[in-house]
């Protein structure tokens, strides 16, 4: 009697058992609510890049395009910048929206390349993301070093993109595919620890101001694994 008293009154026992019930509940909603984005970004793209009439509006008008992508890059920034003010299920739905906004402007992908090599490229990528993921979860050594080295290498990456659109350098182009599965391979693992130990910060239960940051958490792994999948699609990707 006397030790199962002392196993209910610990206080220790208690906050680790909930920090860890916690930790499992948050991390297993990053991944769900990262997984149902990619669905929905990757239903969309197929119904709107196997339908000629709508590869057609969103193509063919340079207007439609920079209004998806001022539209793509307002809805971030607004989830990003607001997350603590908005409720759980506005930001919920606003990540939903720029899930099928990125599915519309990905949908030129299932014109250009094979259905087969856009399926095998998203098997490689899943399988490098997990693995990478998994790295991150498991590995003590703190990333942060590296995660610096690679956002300068990102920004150098979105330079070097603007200017070959340009300059059209065929050698410049695969450079740029193989440095950025590089960064985005290793941003995987740097962003899944950073996400990690922001939710082993937690231990007062699942709760709005939670979600909300498992929210971002999956937004953040969720464009991870988009810009991994596009720059291996150019490696692996068959044309039609």
């Amino acid at each position: 009697m006397e030790m199962e008293r002392e196993k209910v009154f610990n206080p220790a026992a208690v906050w680790t058992a909930e920090r860890s019930r916690t930790f499992a509940s948050l991390m297993s909603k990053v991944y769900v609510w990262m997984t149902l984005a990619l669905v929905v970004t990757g239903l969309t793209a197929a119904y709107v890049g196997t339908n000629p009439g709508l590869v057609s509006a969103v193509y063919n008008g340079s207007a439609t395009m920079w209004v998806l992508v001022i539209a793509e890059l307002a809805l971030v920034w607004v989830l990003s910048a607001n997350i603590h003010r908005l409720s759980f299920p506005v930001a919920g739905l606003m990540f939903i929206a720029y899930s099928v906004l990125n599915g519309v402007t990905l949908s030129l992908i299932f014109v250009v390349y094979t259905m087969t090599s856009i399926a095998t490229t998203f098997f490689v990528t899943a399988g490098t993301f997990a693995a990478m993921s998994l790295v991150g979860l498991a590995v003590k050594r703190d990333l942060s070093p590296i995660g610096r080295v690679l956002f300068m290498a990102l920004i150098g990456l979105i330079i070097a993109t603007i200017v070959n659109l340009f300059v059209a350098s065929s050698a410049l182009s695969w450079a740029i595919t193989y440095i950025g599965v590089l960064v985005f391979v290793g941003l995987t693992a740097y962003d899944t620890q950073k996400i990690k130990l922001m939710m082993l910060q937690y231990g007062d239960g699942v709760n709005d101001a939670t979600m909300k940051l498992a929210l971002m958490g999956s937004l953040t792994l969720y464009l991870d694994f988009i810009n991994l999948f596009l720059y291996l699609l150019r490696i692996f990707g068959n044309n039609k």
